[in-house]
């Protein structure tokens, strides 16, 4: 466990820096680091400070909510079919900024939009909370999440159905398509207080995930309260993917994939696999920001594209493998 989280903290570190020194800017490596750390005027610090960072910021953070809540997911409903956006919380705070820029909110303040979503999100928490109360546990919450999911994409899809301005319909699909482009600090400030209480929600879950690898009335009787167990997971999932969906948009296939990646190296352990996928969601989602940077610089290419493209060529082959495995 120790080389993995070694190895997995080099691959952050590396990617981190390499996204800092990755544009259309013409900066060299050393030239860019220099003011970065050292500051001062011109366009160099200000390209360094307002638009790499943050958005190297961003895609570290976001991809380690998406890892970290796939991996909580798949440990409580014991699926490995579970990703974040089962909850529906992805869908919601879609839908709420589509409401925003449909409605002309992002034209007054760029932080219109992601504020939206995160009202969304946490919209989409309390119906979700309310449909899924009671005794019918896992599948209950997949079925309310399946539910909310299927009637935010429906109610998304009307509102670009019925929008009467072009430019705003095209920047609602944009918005869809999930990208880092173009993100300040202030998106930061906004969106890493709540990823930040959905990461700490979610790590601590990890003694009752192993736990309920026995069964959950094994680990009911080890003193895990499960109905507890159920809103922290849900809770922190919507905090972790809430709040980076309110400044990125949709973002798939990262808390799908990363947990399959890992689960190998971490002898299959719920606890293990949290820490270990928040590493790799930083490190596949920082790969995937570098590659729309580097493989179409003149477009812009869309975040979530690419993790699409990387995801399920990813996830195809890792199904073809247990099946090879697992024999006819």
């Amino acid at each position: 466990m120790t080389r993995l989280a070694a190895a997995l903290i080099v691959l952050v570190a590396a990617l981190f820096s390499a996204s800092l020194v990755t544009g259309p800017a013409s900066i060299g490596a050393a030239e860019g680091l220099r003011a970065l750390i050292l500051g001062g005027d011109g366009p160099v610090p200000m390209v360094m400070r307002e638009i790499r960072l943050p958005r190297a910021i961003l895609g570290a953070t976001i991809g380690a909510g998406l890892g970290l809540a796939g991996a909580a997911l798949q440990g409580y409903l014991r699926n490995p079919l579970a990703e974040p956006g089962l909850i529906g919380v992805t869908g919601t705070a879609t839908l709420g900024a589509v409401l925003a820029i449909h409605g002309g909110l992002s034209a007054l303040t760029p932080l219109a939009t992601p504020a939206a979503a995160l009202i969304g999100a946490g919209l989409g928490v309390a119906l979700l909370m309310s449909l899924a109360a009671g005794q019918g546990g896992a599948l209950m919450l997949i079925l309310a999440g399946i539910a909310l999911a299927q009637l935010a994409a429906a109610l998304s899809a009307l509102v670009l159905n019925l929008s009467p301005n072009p430019y705003a319909a095209q920047e609602i699909v944009f918005w869809m398509m999930g990208s880092l482009a173009d993100r300040s600090m202030l998106h930061v400030a906004l969106a890493l207080p709540a990823m930040a209480v959905g990461w700490v929600l979610l790590l601590t879950t990890g003694r009752a995930l192993d736990a309920l690898t026995l069964g959950e009335d094994a680990a009911a009787g080890m003193g895990v309260n499960l109905a507890r167990l159920r809103w922290q997971i849900v809770l922190g999932t919507a905090a972790a993917v809430g709040g980076g969906a309110a400044v990125a948009g949709g973002i798939g296939f990262v808390g799908l994939v990363v947990p399959h990646l890992l689960r190998p190296l971490t002898g299959a352990r719920p606890a293990a696999l949290l820490w270990s996928s928040a590493l790799g969601g930083a490190a596949l989602l920082l790969a995937a920001d570098i590659a729309v940077r580097v493989t179409f610089p003149e477009r812009d290419l869309k975040l979530g594209v690419v993790t699409a493209l990387i995801g399920v060529p990813l996830f195809l082959h890792m199904l073809a493998r247990a099946r090879r495995e697992g024999g006819p």
